[in-house]
């Protein structure tokens, strides 16, 4: 119960950002970042980037070790190689796994023998992901699990 309160407010707090005037907003980035707001910065990337900050502090953040991964690869991607150790087609129960789709963004709860997806068992990713989709999919391209390649291949 204290965790949906405390989504809740979070949810209500990001809702909130839109409605903010661009100086409460620019009050927020500076509370939040501890620096000056980068000049000609557009609204919506504002917005995004004092909602990112937010949840952060409310939920975590990354890794160090996943951040310098990411600044490796944004600054040199020719010699960033992709990890082998971090996806796994079948992830461990209890992972919750996100994603976007037709501008809704889509949980499942992965159990021992299944996956939860609006309070509703299923016996697959795949299942869940027609379910969201309409459409035949694979459950771990659908959420990310498995690439593209890695799919057509038969690669783990």
């Amino acid at each position: 119960m204290v965790l949906d309160a405390k989504s809740e407010k979070l949810s209500q707090e990001l809702k909130d950002l839109e409605a903010q005037t661009d100086n409460e907003l620019k009050d927020r980035w500076r509370g939040l970042y501890g620096t000056k707001l980068p000049p000609k910065i557009h609204r919506s990337l504002l917005v995004a980037a004092i909602a990112h900050r937010i949840q952060e502090k409310a939920l975590g953040a990354l890794k160090s070790s996943v951040r310098r991964h990411l600044i490796q690869a944004v600054n040199n991607p020719a010699t960033c190689r992709p990890s082998t150790g971090h996806l796994s087609p079948r992830p461990r129960a209890g992972t919750v796994l996100v994603r976007d789709w037709g501008g809704v963004t889509h949980q499942a709860q992965v159990l021992e023998d299944g996956i939860v997806f609006r309070s509703q068992r299923y016996k697959s990713l795949s299942e869940v992901a027609r379910v969201i989709t309409g459409a035949r999919w694979s459950g771990p391209l659908f959420f990310g699990l498995r690439s593209a390649k890695e799919q057509n291949h038969g690669t783990p």
